[in-house]
């Protein structure tokens, strides 16, 4: 048999495993997968919490809009362990008091970051599509952001689950990590501030009443 003749019936049987994998069993194997996706807490969680997001975004503006979002982030994002990861190692440096006032400030910083970050979002879409487990509870939604000019935006979104149900714990839009670069702008203003906690409390407090 002639290498051409080879390379022929190679490719008929590559042809034909394709043909399977999207028909008869290899299609209802897939089909089978995503609705399996479809029904998995984290991402009807995701998909309830984005869809929310963008309609309180396209609804209201201003003061409304931020209290709309803090409703949201309230009821679908753990703000208490966002809060812990913005601070790093500062975290365990903290007495309960600060804790708290932290919590309650960074909580008011997240729903205008927030609202500001959906308000983008008016008007367009969003696709929830796989999760990915991470381990211990962890596990990443993929999304795509349909705008109205432009590629598609990838968003993703890390939700965790101790036992109390899912909850959102970061929001990456194309790679870049809300609650990471959070933490890099809380931990620089520590340390320029004589790595004093309470000026970065003072301040998100301030912040908060603007």
């Amino acid at each position: 048999m002639s290498s051409f003749v080879r390379r022929r019936s190679v490719l008929r049987l590559a042809t034909g495993a394709a043909a399977i994998a999207l028909t008869g069993p290899g299609l209802a194997v897939m089909a089978s997968r995503q609705a399996a996706a479809e029904q998995d807490p984290a991402v009807q969680l995701v998909q309830r919490a984005a869809d929310q997001g963008i309609e309180v975004a396209r609804a209201n503006a201003g003061a409304a809009r931020e209290a709309g979002i803090r409703r949201v982030l309230e009821s679908y994002f753990d703000l208490a362990y966002m809060g812990r990861s913005t601070l790093g190692s500062y975290w365990d440096k903290t007495t309960p008091e600060q804790r708290q006032r932290f919590l309650k400030a960074s909580a008011s910083v997240e729903a205008r970051s927030y609202a500001e970050r959906f308000g983008q979002y008016r008007g367009q879409t969003i696709a929830v599509g796989r999760i990915t487990p991470r381990g211990n509870g962890v596990s990443v939604v993929d999304s795509k952001l349909t705008q109205n000019s432009g590629d598609p935006l990838s968003v993703q979104w890390e939700v965790r689950n101790e036992g109390q149900g899912p909850r959102i714990v970061d929001v990456r839009t194309e790679g870049v990590s809300m609650t990471m670069t959070r933490r890099a702008d809380f931990v620089s203003y520590i340390r320029n501030h004589g790595g004093q906690v309470e000026a970065l409390i003072d301040e998100l407090e301030a912040r908060a009443k603007r």
